[in-house]
C-alpha cells in the first residue's frame, strides 16, 4: 500500500489580459446600458484576451507564475493539470503544450473540462496524486477565453463573461492542508448553460439566468457546509469565502446564506467578469495581491456551473 502524504498549496499565479472593458464600452455594442449592466451582475469591468492571447498562451503565463511562487525547481513537477472549456483546437489538449512553453515537456499533462467547476475538480485531482506518491508538485491551472463564445445580441452573457487563467501549484507536505472534495452533477439541467448554434451558424453561450440563479443559491450552501464538514472545520472558522465569481447577486446570496461576513467574501467579479473556470485562482491571486491574507489562512473554495457541475473543498493558503 502506497503511504499517504499531505499536500498543500504552495504556489499561486494569475494572467488577465490587457484589454479592459467598461460597461460604458459593452453597452455601445449590445442592447442594455452602462447602468443595467451594474445593477443585474455586478460587474463594473472585465478583460477581453487579444489575438494572440488563447488560452494555451494565459495558461502558461498563469502557470509560469505559480511557479515562481513556489519556488519548485522544474524538474521536481511531475503533473500539469489544465482546466478549461474553451480551447478552439480540440485536439491536443492544451495542457502538453502549456507544459512545453513552460519548460517541464517530460511531465504528465491533461485537461479538464467541467466548465465554471473545472479548477476545483482539477485541486482535487492534483491534491491525491500528490498525498498518494504519485507526484510531488502539480501545477494546476483554471483558463478559459469565454470571448470567443458571447454574442452581441444575447446581453444576458454578452455583459458578463471575461477571460483570464489562473494557477497553483500542490505540493507534497507534512499536513493535510486540502481538504476533502465535495463534488456533483445534475446532467438533466444541462440546457440551462451551455453553447448552441445560432442563426449566424456559430457556437455562442446561451443561458437561463433566473434558472442557474436559483440553482447555484439553492443547491451549494449545501455542498460548503459538506465541503466544511469533511475539511472537520466551522464556517465560522474560514477566513475566506472564494465561489466561483458568476455575478455579484449570486456571490453575495450565497454568502448571506451561509452567514459569511461581506470582509470574508472574495468578489473578484466586480473587477475581472466571469471567466469560468479561470475564476477561482484568479480571486485567489487577487486576495492575495490585496495584502489581505496571510500564509495558513482557511479558504472555502466553491466551483459551480455548466454541466451542470460542482466542486468545492476547505483549502489552507500559501
Amino acid at each position: 500500500m502506497a503511504h499517504v502524504h499531505g499536500s498543500t498549496i504552495t504556489g499561486l499565479g494569475a494572467y488577465r489580459p490587457g484589454r479592459l472593458m467598461t460597461n460604458e464600452e459593452l453597452s455601445a455594442a449590445t442592447t442594455v446600458g452602462p447602468d443595467w449592466i451594474l445593477e443585474r451582475t455586478g460587474i463594473a469591468t472585465r478583460h477581453h484576451a487579444a489575438d494572440g492571447e488563447d488560452v494555451v498562451t494565459m495558461a502558461a503565463e498563469a502557470a509560469r507564475k505559480a511557479v515562481g511562487s513556489a519556488g519548485v525547481g522544474l524538474d521536481e513537477i511531475d503533473l500539469l493539470i489544465v482546466a478549461t472549456a474553451t480551447k478552439r483546437q480540440r485536439m491536443p489538449g492544451a495542457a502538453p503544450r502549456v507544459a512545453h512553453r513552460v519548460g517541464i515537456p517530460a511531465c504528465g499533462a491533461f485537461d479538464v473540462n467541467a466548465v465554471c467547476a473545472g479548477f476545483t475538480y482539477a485541486v482535487s485531482l492534483a491534491s491525491n496524486a500528490v498525498r498518494l506518491g504519485e507526484a510531488r508538485n502539480v501545477v494546476v491551472v483554471g483558463a478559459d477565453r469565454m470571448t470567443d463564445y458571447i454574442y452581441p445580441e444575447d446581453p444576458a452573457t454578452y455583459v458578463i463573461f471575461g477571460d483570464g487563467a489562473g494557477a497553483v501549484v500542490i505540493s507534497r507536505s507534512a499536513t493535510a492542508d486540502i481538504g476533502p472534495v465535495v463534488w456533483g452533477s445534475d446532467g438533466g439541467r444541462a440546457p440551462v448553460l451551455e453553447t448552441r448554434v445560432f442563426d449566424d451558424g456559430e457556437q455562442y453561450v446561451a443561458m437561463d439566468g433566473p434558472l442557474v440563479y436559483k440553482w447555484s443559491t439553492v443547491t451549494m450552501p449545501a455542498v460548503a457546509r459538506r465541503a466544511c464538514e469533511l475539511a472537520g472545520v466551522e464556517l465560522a472558522d474560514l477566513d475566506w469565502f472564494v465561489p466561483h465569481q458568476a455575478n455579484r447577486r449570486i456571490v453575495d446570496n450565497l454568502a448571506g446564506r451561509l452567514g459569511i461576513p461581506d470582509e470574508k467574501v472574495a468578489r473578484d467579479v466586480v473587477d475581472t467578469g466571469n471567466t469560468s473556470a479561470a475564476s477561482v485562482p484568479l480571486a485567489l491571486g487577487a486576495l492575495r495581491d490585496s495584502g489581505r491574507t496571510s500564509p495558513g489562512d482557511l479558504a472555502l473554495v466553491l466551483g459551480f456551473g455548466a454541466g451542470l457541475t460542482y466542486a468545492g473543498q476547505v483549502v489552507r493558503l500559501p
